[in-house]
C-alpha cells in the first residue's frame, strides 16, 4: 500500500489559512492513516505487507513557509514508524520515501509562482532557491521516487521497517 498525496501553501505562520492547514493535515497526514487503518487487517492475516509514504525532505527537514506541509510531513514519518512497530510481529514493514524536489507539477507550480515572486527567471529559482542546499544540483525524477517504492515493497526490503529512504540530491547532508 502506497501513499502519495501532496498539496503546497506558502505564507508565514502569522498569516498561514487556518482553514488551508487544517485541509493540508486532512489529506497528507489523517488520509493516510484512515487507508493505513483500513488494510492492516488483512495484511495481518496474510502475515505480510509493504505500507510504503511517500513523505519529503520536509518530513526530516524544515523550511520557512511551510509549516503546514511540513507538519503534515513530519506526522506522516511518526505513523509510520508506529505502522513499522504494530506491524513487525505479522511481517508487516512500514518506511518512508523522502525525495526532495521532484519534477512534478506540484513543483513545476512552485517554480513558476517564485519566479514570479522574487522577479528572477525559472531556471534561477531551481538553482538559487530550490537546489541551493543541495550537493547534485538537479531534480529528482519521478522514476527515481518509483524505483524506491518498488524496492520497498519488493522481498529484497523484508528488515527494512521503520526507516526512511532519502532521495534529496544531499539536500540534508547539511
Amino acid at each position: 500500500m502506497v501513499n502519495c498525496a501532496g498539496i503546497q501553501q506558502v505564507a508565514p505562520v502569522h498569516e498561514f489559512d487556518p482553514a488551508k492547514f487544517s485541509l493540508m493535515l486532512r489529506i497528507m497526514l489523517e488520509a493516510p492513516f484512515r487507508i493505513i487503518r483500513k488494510v492492516l487487517p488483512a495484511m495481518y492475516a496474510q502475515r505480510w505487507g509493504r505500507v510504503v509514504n511517500i513523505s519529503s525532505v520536509h518530513g526530516l527537514r524544515a523550511s520557512e513557509f511551510k509549516s503546514a506541509y511540513v507538519a503534515a510531513k513530519h506526522g506522516l514519518e511518526g505513523l509510520s514508524k508506529v505502522v513499522a512497530l504494530e506491524g513487525g510481529p505479522y511481517g508487516v514493514t512500514s518506511n518512508c520515501v523522502n525525495p526532495g524536489y521532484v519534477r512534478t507539477p506540484l513543483v513545476d507550480r512552485q517554480i513558476a509562482d517564485q519566479a514570479r515572486a522574487h522577479h528572477i527567471t525559472e531556471p534561477e529559482v531551481v538553482d538559487s532557491v530550490l537546489l541551493e542546499s543541495a550537493a547534485l544540483k538537479r531534480l529528482v525524477e519521478p522514476e527515481e521516487v518509483a524505483e524506491a517504492v518498488a524496492f520497498l515493497c519488493g522481498p529484497q526490503a523484508a528488515a527494512m521497517t521503520g526507516t526512511d529512504m532519502v532521495i534529496d540530491g544531499g539536500w540534508t547532508a547539511r
